[in-house]
């Protein structure tokens, strides 16, 4: 179990690593100013992913709560969005309308790392089954 936490551990910060810096790279190049940090948006789909995936590995041993991690997942999901939209509230939905490259440049970490949890959760998942 340690060593497949420590994998998890080391994609998610590769993943954060590069898929970070070559989106600040390209903002910077395309002379772009978001109104929000980028840097904490990749820290807070980290973060949040990378404890999602842990726990699930950690929970996924216990048998009484195996039956129930896919609604738990779901659950995860919609508290996800909750609190990334608690977190960056002020400068995302309070400022001007938010230009398409701010708007994608919010939904790519999020759909790397929601790709990367999904594909994490389905296996420790479907190895118990």
């Amino acid at each position: 179990m340690i060593k497949t936490i420590f994998l998890y551990t080391v994609i998610f910060f590769s993943l954060f690593f590069i898929s970070f810096f070559l989106h600040e790279n390209y903002i910077e190049k395309a002379a772009i100013i978001l109104p929000f940090s980028l840097r904490k948006i990749y820290l807070f789909h980290l973060g949040f992913s990378l404890l999602i995936c842990i726990n699930f590995k950690v929970f996924s041993s216990v048998d009484k709560i195996f039956p129930q991690l896919g609604f738990i997942y779901l659950g995860t999901i919609f508290l996800k969005i909750v609190l990334f939209s608690a977190f960056f509230y002020t400068s995302i939905f309070t400022g001007d309308n938010l230009s398409q490259t701010a708007r994608i440049s919010l939904f790519i970490p999020m759909i790397i790392f929601l790709l990367t949890e999904a594909i994490f959760v389905s296996k420790i998942l479907n190895n118990k089954q």
